[in-house]
């Protein structure tokens, strides 16, 4: 078997993961990937007593492994996106062939760093960016390429599930449930990217980009996190038969294509409704397959290693067949990627829950749902609940069908101006996802 030299830089949770698996499934690996792979230098500031290099050569400067002329494959698992970029591109100046876990980095970077190793005939590789150890971007490059992805909707961060997923079943306080991913390793410190949706925005805009072959577009993804999410609307969501899910939602028309992350409901009963805790899924309709869905461990050390690990494996069988026969990146070559029309969320038509506190009298709620029939909505159901004795105010729960999102805004802004209404509208996203 030729021998393929691998070079870690980092060795953290997920590089001390892929470096234990291949030592430890290492006559597997090494028959399917028709090469003898070994990890001979590791770049990390630090040693990590969750595995044991032995004698292999460790370098405290991380860009001394983009240079060692021996390394075949670099795998980038240090984070972040300003040394991991140059990282990357050294790597690839020095012409090595890249594999990452980095969704910031492939999402924000990611048309520089693949014009880059096209130029200079290497790949990069990511399938780990996206879901852990869910092998999804093959799934889209490869297994659907036949295909044309009509939408995809996924839970594609496991800390904002596993939030969601204690307030439903336990009816805990999100602070609370906060501090409890924080304390298990679900969270960071500043769990910032992860409860407000940037994390799921990165990675949805490479799933886009795989999917629809659009350049990736970061920008154009409307984000919103779950900080906001109250008790009584899981509740009353419930009460209704639906569940609330963190999603990632792409999907493409005739009229563009429409990027966005929120809190979402989703029938109860519905596959991706029964995804909780730490755990990620992704649902693919495609026009020839219709829908589909890939569900797993999302993050951790070996789930991740095991994506890493793939496109190590990957690249390893081409190694010696020329640039023109290898799968590119994002599916494509880049200059086939198209530009489309990002659809505005205020254009994106979809149902809504909605949630008001209202004056409990004759007649209050028919001026609401006059505002609503005027604005053409359709409301498929309405809740009003009763208060305890001495509470002039009742809580309205309707939910709608399809409607711009704009047509929505007008309508709720009339109804917060009643007299009779106390507060702002709650609005929530609602979708039917296709099991």
């Amino acid at each position: 078997m030729k021998p393929v030299n691998i070079g870690i830089c980092g060795l953290g949770t997920v590089g001390s993961g892929v470096y234990n698996i291949l030592q430890r499934n290492a006559k597997q690996i090494n028959s399917r990937a028709n090469a003898a792979i070994c990890v001979t230098h590791v770049g990390s500031r630090r040693d990590n007593p969750a595995c044991d290099i032995g004698e292999t050569r460790v370098s405290r400067d991380i860009f001394e492994v983009a240079k060692d002329p021996t390394i075949d494959i670099v795998v980038e698992l240090i984070g972040g996106t300003s040394v991991a970029f140059d990282l990357v591109m050294m790597s690839i100046k020095h012409g090595k062939h890249v594999v990452t876990a980095n969704k910031a980095l492939i999402a924000e970077n990611g048309a520089e760093i693949f014009a880059a190793a096209e130029q200079q005939g290497v790949i990069v590789a990511f399938e780990a960016a996206v879901a852990g150890g869910i092998p999804i971007i093959k799934a889209l490059r490869e297994g659907l390429a036949g295909n044309q992805i009509n939408w995809l909707a996924g839970i594609i961060n496991g800390t904002s599930n596993f939030i969601l997923t204690e307030m439903a079943s336990k009816g805990r306080a999100f602070p609370d449930v906060l501090a409890e991913a924080q304390a298990k390793g679900y969270a960071e410190a500043d769990p910032t990217f992860d409860i407000e949706g940037i994390d799921a925005a990165h990675k949805l805009a490479i799933l886009a980009s795989v999917a629809f072959s659009i350049p990736l577009n970061i920008e154009s993804i409307f984000v919103q996190g779950i900080t906001q999410l109250e008790q009584l609307d899981i509740g009353y969501a419930r009460e209704l038969g639906y569940a609330i899910k963190h999603l990632g939602i792409a999907r493409q028309s005739g009229e563009g294509v429409e990027l966005r992350v929120h809190p979402t409901l989703v029938p109860a009963a519905s596959l991706i409704a029964g995804v909780n805790d730490v755990l990620n899924a992704v649902m693919v309709d495609a026009d020839a397959l219709g829908s589909s869905l890939y569900y797993g461990r999302g993050a951790g050390s070996e789930p991740t290693a095991s994506s890493v690990l793939a496109d190590i494996i990957d690249i390893s069988r081409v190694l010696e067949n020329p640039p023109a026969t290898w799968v590119p990146a994002l599916g494509c070559p880049l200059e086939v990627l198209t530009a489309q029309k990002m659809i505005p969320v205020a254009d994106i038509e979809t149902c809504y829950y909605l949630r008001f506190s209202m004056l409990d009298t004759p007649g209050a709620l028919s001026n609401a749902t006059k505002i609503m029939a005027d604005a053409g909505i359709s409301i498929e159901a309405i809740i009003q609940k009763e208060q305890p004795a001495g509470i002039d105010y009742v809580n309205v729960i309707l939910v709608t069908n399809r409607l711009p999102e704009r047509c929505l805004n007008a309508a709720v802004s009339e109804i917060e101006d009643l007299s009779t209404v106390q507060g702002s509208v709650t609005t929530l996203r609602l979708e039917h996802l296709d099991q």
